[in-house]
């Protein structure tokens, strides 16, 4: 087993893929069914033929999350593959904000716009018992997706195919993970995002705006690029939200946006 660790770190390394090692070792935990520590626990043990099967996806730079299909997310493991994004680190930031902007209500309703996996409707349900979350995704795909994942996870979340307008049904919070890369910086990306992500849910300008116009809401919570914030929170402050606010992320970058009706 170590030498097959060792031939895959070099397999991964050749393909271009950031953290060979540490993802030779969530592969061979993944198919042994224990923690990348447990791996080392069993360094005698056969390799099962799956394997091979899954590293071959990973050196064709298929995302992780979506090898070993499920990923996690804050308290959550969410079902994962090429219908919705991969849930980002950064995005556990945006439902930190969502949360306590919430505190203090026992009954909110919540609207996630562009929901995916559906994360974030997921996890502001699973850590605030009296939220009454619904999440809408324009992608059949998606909404498919996330309603495996509710089921899995036995969650009281509405889910709706749908886009903006539904943010003009009024709620108590409205949060969205929008589009927000450009067509320039797309073809910058890994190939991860690039050969395998639904681009749909990634490119996209002005949809923030669109959604902050349209939200009948007490609050507005947004994810955004690192470089958009300063203009996206300035946009939110111009449609007359006040206490509006940017939270760094994880690696200390402006990446949530907030808002509050006047």
């Amino acid at each position: 087993m170590r030498e097959a660790l060792r031939l895959a770190e070099r397999q991964l390394a050749d393909a271009g893929v950031d953290a060979p090692r540490v993802d030779a070792e969530l592969l061979l935990a993944h198919v042994l069914g224990t923690s990348r520590s447990g791996v080392y626990a069993q360094a005698e043990r056969e390799v099962p033929g799956t394997w091979q099967v899954l590293l071959g996806r990973r050196c064709r730079r298929e995302p992780l999350a979506y090898v070993l299909g499920e990923w996690g997310f804050r308290r959550l493991v969410l079902k994962t593959d090429a219908r919705a994004l991969v849930p980002r680190p950064e995005t556990e930031v945006v439902v930190e904000r969502c949360l306590e902007l919430l505190r203090g209500d026992p009954a909110p309703r919540v609207l996630d716009v562009g929901t995916g996996t559906g994360a974030i409707a997921f996890a502001i349900a699973d850590e605030h018992a009296g939220a009454h979350v619904t999440a809408v995704d324009t992608s059949s795909a998606a909404v498919e997706l996330a309603r495996e994942n509710v089921e899995r996870l036995g969650l009281d979340v509405e889910l709706r195919s749908g886009g903006i307008d539904i943010a003009g049904e009024g709620w108590d919070l409205v949060v969205s993970n929008p589009p927000y890369v450009t067509l320039g910086e797309w073809n910058t990306l890994q190939p991860e995002i690039t050969e395998w992500e639904p681009r749909d849910a990634l490119v996209g300008v002005g949809v923030h705006e669109r959604i902050a116009r349209v939200a009948k809401t007490r609050f507005l919570v947004f994810e955004t690029h690192e470089c958009q914030a300063d203009d996206v929170a300035g946009m939110v402050a111009s449609l007359g939200y006040v206490d509006v606010a940017i939270t760094p992320d994880l690696a200390g970058k402006p990446r949530v946006v907030e808002g509050r009706r006047a």
